[in-house]
């Protein structure tokens, strides 16, 4: 099958990590036998090439600029890609890649599919302040996220709460297709020790990692207060290593400051997606800490996939995907609340056993059904429905 998979944002870009669900999904594909070709919207203005990722599997960057003629521009060399594809897959909704994507798809008569990984709408929310243009702004997000499910022809979903807004809006269950996240279990696997990690930093006690973006919506100020309680409170010798970075991270590194947690938090900065691995393989005891809310209740979320790849014990939020991606192969808190946060980080510190059992049971949990295999079958399912939808129009 000839794939074409389009990705609003950059996925050669440290400040963009959550285009590891397209790339995986592809060479995943390409595994399987198909061709894809990812369209992807560098931050960089400089020109950029088509690259090919892996054998089947190419790169192509489009123009991330605002503007009429450049959005034609995008509709244009899409509609070229569309004519060689079999199907087009859209990831998230924002204009600059939907609207050429589902225009040039129509032209071509060729079948659409909506991977809906994540609530934008609620995540904008979330991520700013009020004022006109931020509402006008989220109002165009929300006409595109409800707009788009009702003209795709198959829909996959990354959570039972997106599936459960889904038939709200009125969609065909008969169109709704499970694809929640995934991790590779050759790259994250119980193997990776991470020593070297640990001698980089000069770490020789416990370690308490947090991995993940640091913008809006990501409750890392969470991790950092937890990490003062089991400081400051519970008098323990423990490292804790926050491997990611963002817009927010200033802000992050000063309020570790002002609560004197320098000698203990380590800011990584930005780490490539091929090294991350070891950093988690690194951890005694990996963290995914949220709050509850619409976004957060629609995350997979694809840290904790990667910790259980990797085979580690971990303490997560209770909200969400969180309870059903674990099913008791981890330690669950009350979201929001750090010093529930801190008590389960405590818990396995004090308990090797129960540290290595979790692990054993979050490692199963990736390889049944947390993995980039079990994403892809349930994708193609769908793309064979979009296929037969298309076929009788």
């Amino acid at each position: 099958m000839n794939i074409a998979m389009v990705h609003p944002h950059d996925i050669y870009s440290s400040f963009e990590p959550w285009t590891v669900r397209v790339v995986a999904l592809a060479k995943t594909f390409a595994q399987k036998g198909h061709t894809v070709k990812i369209i992807y919207f560098p931050l960089s203005r400089e020109p950029a090439s088509l690259k090919e990722i892996c054998p089947r599997v190419v790169a192509i960057p489009f123009c991330r600029r605002a503007g009429i003629h450049h959005l034609i521009f995008n509709i244009i060399k899409l509609w070229d890609i569309a004519r060689w594809a079999e199907i087009i897959h859209i990831q998230k909704c924002f204009y600059h890649a939907a609207v050429p994507a589902i225009v040039s798809a129509r032209l071509a008569s060729k079948p659409l599919h909506y991977d809906w990984d994540d609530w934008e709408t609620k995540i904008f929310e979330l991520s700013t302040s009020g004022g006109i243009f931020r509402n006008f702004i989220r109002a165009y997000i929300n006409f595109l996220e409800i707009m788009i499910p009702k003209v795709v022809d198959t829909i996959s979903v990354a959570s039972v709460r997106l599936e459960q807004e889904c038939k709200k809006r009125g969609i065909d269950e008969k169109r709704i297709f499970k694809a929640r996240v995934g991790a590779d279990g050759e790259k994250f696997n119980p193997a990776l020790y991470g020593d070297s990690i640990k001698k980089r930093f000069s770490i020789r006690k416990p370690l308490v990692l947090y991995l993940g973006q640091l913008h809006g919506g990501q409750y890392v100020d969470l991790f950092i207060r937890a990490a003062y309680n089991l400081v400051y409170k519970h008098k323990r010798e423990v490292f804790f290593m926050i491997v990611g970075d963002g817009y927010q991270a200033p802000v992050l590194k000063k309020f570790v400051s002002q609560l004197k947690l320098e000698d203990r938090i380590i800011f990584t900065g930005p780490v490539p997606h091929e090294e991350v691995p070891h950093y988690v393989g690194s951890a005694d005891i990996c963290v995914a800490c949220f709050e509850r809310n619409e976004a957060v209740l629609c995350k997979s979320p694809l840290k904790i996939a990667e910790y259980m790849a990797s085979g580690k014990a971990i303490v997560a939020s209770d909200v969400g995907e969180a309870a059903h991606m674990l099913k008791g192969a981890g330690l669950l808190t009350i979201p929001g609340d750090a010093d529930s946060l801190a008590a389960g980080i405590v818990t396995l510190l004090d308990n090797e056993r129960l540290r290595n059992e979790l692990g054993k049971l979050a490692r199963k949990r990736a390889e049944e059904e947390y993995n980039w295999d079990v994403t892809a079958a349930n994708l193609l399912k769908a793309y064979n429905e979009a296929i037969r939808i298309q076929q009788k129009r």
